[in-house]
């Protein structure tokens, strides 16, 4: 975010957040860009929502940071890998929000729909990249009727705009996929889909009403 505008804005702030974005720049965790984060806040002020899904915990930043500055929102958020649900599971009882965060462990592809609660008036998908497609068809059903969904990583650092500077074949293909899903959304007749420009590139997908 430009200084100047971080100066102007206020994000979230709480000793548990402090504790997380230096264990994330620490060991170099990717978590919510500010501008994405401020996206979100805004976000949350116009459409008043309830619930959100949460698609990718990592450690649990987005999570922790939304439900501090919103005291009225619940979250549900999947992981995939133990360590960082277990990271993510400390942060969010430090933060002494155990009670408006769920977390679950495991594939987001294979997690039995049961456990969640929705409909959800904002998904966020931030998971693995290479199945942002399969994460969208398969999470689209729990969204709520006026509800969206917000993709990140869309750019994936300059890589989709830039790929004759990748070298790495498995890069490539990631690149790719991420191509493909942002093809994906610009054609997709069931939902009217926005593009930003900021923090690595996000999308705002919103059903279309027949």
């Amino acid at each position: 975010m430009n200084d100047y505008f971080k100066n102007l804005n206020e994000l979230p702030e709480s000793k548990t957040l402090k504790e997380m974005r230096k264990y994330a720049e620490a060991n170099k965790v990717p978590i919510t860009s500010d501008e994405t984060l401020l996206f979100f806040m805004h976000l949350i002020d116009l459409m008043k929502p309830k619930k959100l899904l949460e698609i990718g915990t990592a450690i649990g930043f987005w999570a922790v940071a939304l439900a501090t500055y919103a005291g009225e929102i619940r979250l549900d958020t999947i992981e995939k890998s133990e360590a960082l649900f277990n990271l993510a599971l400390g942060f969010t009882r430090k933060a002494k929000l155990a009670d408006r965060i769920n977390l679950f462990l495991g594939d987001a592809l294979e997690l039995e729909l049961e456990k969640l609660s929705p409909p959800y008036d904002i998904i966020f998908i931030d998971g693995a990249k290479q199945q942002y497609i399969e994460y969208f068809e398969r999470y689209e059903k729990l969204l709520a009727p006026e509800g969206v969904i917000v993709s990140d990583s869309l750019l994936f650092h300059g890589y989709v705009t830039n790929k004759k500077i990748i070298e790495s074949r498995n890069l490539l293909g990631l690149v790719e996929r991420i191509e493909a899903y942002n093809q994906f959304l610009s054609k997709n007749k069931n939902f009217d889909t926005k593009f930003f420009c900021f923090g690595d590139g996000i999308s705002v997908s919103r059903r279309v009403k027949r």
